[in-house]
């Protein structure tokens, strides 16, 4: 029964470590786009939408974006692209930053380094909170409940 309260947490802690590498590797590639100085015109091809959760938890719609530019290089490249301006429509041309190693990986968020930052500290303390109360739960079921526990003869 005890890798139930070790292995559950363990469990959530690991998901929550993983969002955190993943929230620090997007904003360090939103950095590198940003810094890199290639900026390129593309064009939206197209926009669309899905959704998650209905029944009974809130529904969740997310936009999309796929984009394509031309790098200095000539190379064609295309990107989709999540959560941009909803007032972009299919055919509008907006400007995308990009780096010479990863075109691919190109961004048509605009630079707003506080706003990326203050958003990734935000969700990392979260993420933070989350591992500390885990660590914190598996600590005090060591303590109080494990066999040799101070409270391990009491009925």
């Amino acid at each position: 029964m005890d890798y139930l309260f070790y292995g559950v947490p363990g469990l959530i802690m690991i998901g929550a470590l993983a969002q955190a590498v993943a929230v620090v590797r997007r904003s360090l590639r939103l950095r590198s786009n940003w810094n890199s100085g290639l900026t390129a015109e593309a064009r939206c091809l197209r926009t669309y939408t899905t959704t998650s959760g209905g029944g009974e938890t809130s529904v969740s719609t997310t936009l999309h974006h796929v984009y394509e530019f031309a790098t200095r290089e000539g190379r064609t490249v295309r990107f989709e692209e999540t959560g941009g301006p909803r007032t972009t429509v299919e055919g509008d041309i907006v400007p995308v930053h990009y780096t010479a190693a990863h075109p691919e990986r190109a961004t048509a968020h605009a630079p707003g380094r506080g706003r990326v930052l203050a958003g990734a500290v935000g969700i990392l303390v979260f993420l933070s909170l989350i591992v500390a109360f885990c660590v914190g739960f598996m600590v005090t079921y060591a303590e109080v409940f494990a066999a040799d526990g101070p409270f391990a003869g009491m009925p």
